[in-house]
């Protein structure tokens, strides 16, 4: 599928992959916005955004790596972009 097929996908929900990818496991995912009272968030957040401030994150993409990390804020090359060759995975 193109990639904009495969953006649909993100957006139900669904975790998309290039085929040509050389890395093993490796897919996309898309992070729904997500809204946080301040009286929940966490330090590492706190630290950043100040104290007593609500966090009000928008949706963003992720990747999870052949290395098996947690990658936020994956953007999608000229070749992503382009690409035929998305597929879904489980």
């Amino acid at each position: 599928m193109d990639f904009g097929k495969a953006l649909i996908a993100l957006k139900e929900g669904k975790k998309v992959a290039r085929k040509g990818w050389n890395g093993k496991g490796m897919w996309i995912a898309l992070m729904p916005a997500l809204f946080l009272d301040k009286d929940i968030i966490n330090g590492r957040t706190k630290k950043h955004i100040g104290e007593g401030k609500d966090l009000d994150s928008q949706p963003y993409l992720v990747m999870w790596t052949a290395a098996q990390q947690w990658q936020p804020g994956w953007l999608a090359s000229q070749a992503d972009l382009l690409a035929e060759d998305w597929e879904e995975v489980a």
